[in-house]
């Protein structure tokens, strides 16, 4: 294992559960397994392993979990996903964040299992409590829709002069203002909106584009998407879907030449089942035509634990963040954004987007 990297964390659910699990797990396993890339996209990241990061900090609002050391509330209501690694080390607490409208108010409505319960107690000062925790990073993992709560823990990072990796759509490294914000204390960003692993976008991108590159025409497309888990259950307020079907949609239509109309394609979440908990299932289809204007139908099922598939993904931009703050680099970074959001300041096909990426890490590329 190579040097340490310190990271704060704003929201303990179930993608961050993931994560701390995944660091655990990678940290115990033998090297001859990390070698096979179990897992990984990269085993290794400049000299950081997968099981290099440290969580320095973390903050909710949850009764259940604020007080509590990370590897306990990790595992608490109304977190679901599945268990990766049961022991988890480490005595960080998690300290109270700031609410904001990081709940939706028809939440209120669900059994206390499914749903979250503010805890009452006074929020700290984030960026006070990030700088004396020593962290090098905060991780955005708040709930979709939490517009407010976001660019308030975004500017905590800058306060506390961090670099931020923004894995929810609500737009800071694809937004200009906030990008030279970053740049002009000299720290690095990452986002918006993270890429699972195999997810229902990366998939959908890539058929899209393979559409595109085998000369078919693309004439029509939806995504749905169902799941069990306070995502899902908080997206049920369609008040705070705009960003997320905006940022998914864009992903996709970035893959074609032209456009699909408004009308002709819809990906977004469809329904919450309590029933599925952390398993997220997508339905797609893709209607268009080959050769000789001859009719082509698509359609695809794909069922995958949500929160880990994320984790898969974000224990990459960790690493690629600490490359940033090791050299210096400062603003956003179109690369690992690019390869790692859905929506970046920068558009590129996958496989470019990878290559940018490799260059990043070699010290090829520059952001």
């Amino acid at each position: 294992m190579g040097k340490k990297i310190r990271v704060a964390i704003a929201g303990v659910g179930n993608c961050a559960s993931s994560l701390v699990q995944g660091i655990e797990y990678y940290r115990r396993l033998g090297k001859e397994h990390l070698d096979s890339g179990l897992g990984l996209m990269h085993s290794e990241i400049g000299p950081y392993g997968a099981g290099d990061i440290d969580i320095a900090a973390a903050f909710d609002i949850d009764r259940r979990k604020v007080g509590k050391p990370v590897s306990q509330a990790i595992f608490a209501e109304p977190n679901c996903t599945k268990t990766i690694t049961p022991d988890v080390s480490g005595s960080v607490k998690v300290q109270m964040g700031n609410l904001l409208d990081g709940i939706s108010a028809h939440m209120e409505g669900f059994a206390e299992g499914r749903r979250f319960i503010p805890a009452n107690r006074k929020p700290v000062d984030v960026a006070a409590a990030i700088r004396k925790s020593g962290a090098e990073m905060l991780i955005n993992y708040l709930p979709v829709g939490s517009e407010q709560a976001v660019r308030f823990y975004a500017g905590e990072a800058l306060r506390a002069g961090v670099a931020f990796i923004n894995c929810v759509p609500v737009f800071i490294a694809s937004d200009r203002a906030w990008a030279e914000r970053f740049e002009e204390r000299g720290l690095p960003v990452i986002g918006d909106d993270i890429k699972s692993q195999m997810g229902a976008t990366i998939v959908h991108r890539t058929l899209a584009k393979l559409f595109e590159d085998r000369g078919l025409r693309l004439d029509r497309t939806y995504q749905l998407n169902v799941g069990g888990n306070t995502d899902f259950l908080n997206m049920l307020n369609g008040n705070r879907l705009k960003s997320k079907k905006l940022s998914k949609t864009r992903s996709v239509q970035s893959q074609l030449r032209t456009p699909l109309r408004e009308d002709d394609i819809h990906i977004g979440p469809s329904d919450y089942v309590p029933w599925l908990n952390d398993n997220k299932i997508c339905f797609m289809r893709m209607e268009g035509r080959i050769f000789g204007n001859i009719p082509i139908d698509l359609e695809l099922r794909l069922s995958v634990e949500d929160s880990p598939n994320s984790a898969g993904v974000v224990i990459d931009a960790i690493r690629c963040a600490r490359l940033a703050l090791d050299r210096k680099i400062k603003g956003a970074l179109t690369s690992a954004s690019a390869y790692f959001m859905k929506h970046p300041p920068e558009q590129h096909p996958d496989s470019a987007a990878r290559e940018m990426v490799e260059d990043f890490i070699k010290g090829k590329r520059e952001h």
